[in-house]
């Protein structure tokens, strides 16, 4: 019997980002869960990379479907990923994909899914499975507040007032050269945000967000009215530790156990951004200076001709001088199975948001140093300090990182005694996702069949155990 017989069909359609990529397969994985079909479309390098996340017990409840973009000279098939992109291609990417569309059509038309999950940087996408009766909805994978700010300061131009929730945003951005918004490819400006804004009017009826209302629920409850649509939080959607396999996490969870409770942090920028000579050597002093241990992962890009071995890229002798006390990692580690152990007590993170969530589904407060290659990153920063889960560590008059303010942070979220609220409220927000479970995407599922049973389409709504 047909698989795909009386259940709901959804494609879904993420960005090429890792984090992105990884929230969309979460969800997948859930409305599976609910005995949904997934149509799963990436690029082939994409694709590779998932595939062996993939449980026996859901592989019968997913297709894999290439997204096939054009051959650029200057973005050969492997750099079809922001994984380990240069940043200087980061525009071909946008416009490869910018020219795929029809080969986009051709797959919804083969598949004729019920629904299109889309997301944020394929703007064509909604339009065309507008086109062919398609209902399409978006899920916005970063947080709720980022879109709300920016909606709100774009009708405040525009001479539209409308109540804020208080939040001190003035100093979050000092924004550079290289800062790109996580709405497009240039910082924010009145045009780009009316597009963005028009991208999630075309979400049909609600708009999913990957966030839970502990955490953002004032703001997904004004961004709900600002765009007259349901915005339904689809939870953190963080993988199970268990489900990480890394070839070094033998060594490194050794090491970690061998370091008392709560003593060491975690330091980690993404899989996107690249730290300058100057911020490494910053982040280098501060974390020797701090006395703490710490794992840190440290990446360069992929085919970089001139990437530096591991002890040129530190301060002169710094491997001799931490000793035992610090573990470099290159290129990747397994995230969540460091999260959870015991032995980590804080989390010096570029605040993307995927580690935001990681960070506070295993309880663990976070150092914040927003990385500006995203700018939704200095807003998640304050957002975490809003919120009272971590410390953001203040940049200098420059924007640079000082020493001494990262000294400062590590010190009080790891050990001081005024950390300590941070700590418990860190820990209270891991509490919480464990108690809610599934139950934000049990509501994802009841507003898709709202939406199926509005376009006149059955629903089998049986939930199966996998």
């Amino acid at each position: 019997m047909d698989t795909k017989q009386k259940r709901i069909r959804v494609l879904m359609f993420p960005w090429l980002a890792h984090s992105h990529i990884s929230s969309f397969l979460e969800l997948a994985k859930k409305l599976m869960n609910q005995n949904l079909y997934v149509y799963f479309c990436s690029t082939a390098t994409n694709l590779d990379s998932i595939k062996p996340k993939i449980s026996p017990n859901h592989s019968l409840s997913i297709q894999f479907i290439e997204f096939k973009l054009p051959l650029l000279p200057e973005l050969p098939s492997y750099y079809h990923t922001t994984k380990g992109l240069p940043t200087h291609l980061l525009n071909a990417l946008f416009k490869a994909v910018e020219m795929s569309g029809d080969g986009f059509a051709t797959i919804l038309k083969t598949h004729n899914p019920d629904l299109l999950i889309y997301d944020l940087h394929q703007p064509w996408a909604p339009t065309l499975a507008s086109s062919l009766n398609i209902p399409a909805i978006l899920f916005y994978t970063a947080s709720a507040a980022g879109p709300f700010f920016a909606f709100h300061a774009w009708k405040k131009l525009k001479g539209e007032e409308f109540p804020s929730p208080e939040f001190y945003i003035n100093d979050c951005f000092k924004p550079t050269k290289s800062s790109r918004n996580e709405f497009g490819r240039t910082p924010p400006d009145s045009s780009n945000t009316e597009k963005i804004f028009q991208l999630f009017r075309h979400s049909l009826d609600i708009i999913l967000v990957k966030s839970f209302s502990e955490l953002e629920g004032k703001y997904m409850d004004y961004l709900s009215i600002l765009l007259n649509k349901k915005v339904v939080p689809t939870g953190p959607l963080v993988r199970d530790a268990i489900e990480e396999h890394h070839e070094n996490e033998k060594e490194i969870l050794e090491w970690l156990t061998k370091k008392r409770k709560a003593s060491t942090v975690l330091v980690s920028f993404g899989s996107e951004y690249y730290l300058s000579n100057k911020e490494r050597e910053a982040i280098a002093e501060g974390l020797e200076l701090s006395e703490v241990n710490f794992i840190w992962v440290l990446r360069f890009p992929v085919g970089d001709k001139d990437k530096p071995k591991l002890e040129e890229a530190l301060p002169e002798g710094y491997l001799e001088r931490i000793g035992e006390r610090g573990l470099m990692v290159e290129g990747w580690a397994p995230q969540a199975k460091i999260l959870q152990h015991s032995s980590i007590g804080g989390f010096v993170s570029h605040c993307g948001w995927s580690s935001v969530m990681e960070s506070l589904k295993f309880g663990v407060p976070i150092i914040a140093m927003p990385m500006f290659m995203h700018i939704d990153q200095p807003l998640n920063a304050r957002l975490v300090q809003d919120v009272g889960v971590g410390v953001e560590v203040k940049r200098g008059k420059d924007g640079s990182l000082e020493r001494e303010e990262i000294v400062k942070v590590i010190k009080q979220v790891v050990g001081e005694k005024d950390g300590e609220n941070i700590r418990n409220k860190a820990r209270e927000m891991s509490n919480y996702i464990k108690i809610k479970r599934d139950e934000e995407v049990d509501e994802v599922v009841q507003e898709i069949n709202k939406i199926l049973h509005k376009e006149g389409l059955k629903i089998h709504d049986k939930k199966v155990n996998v």
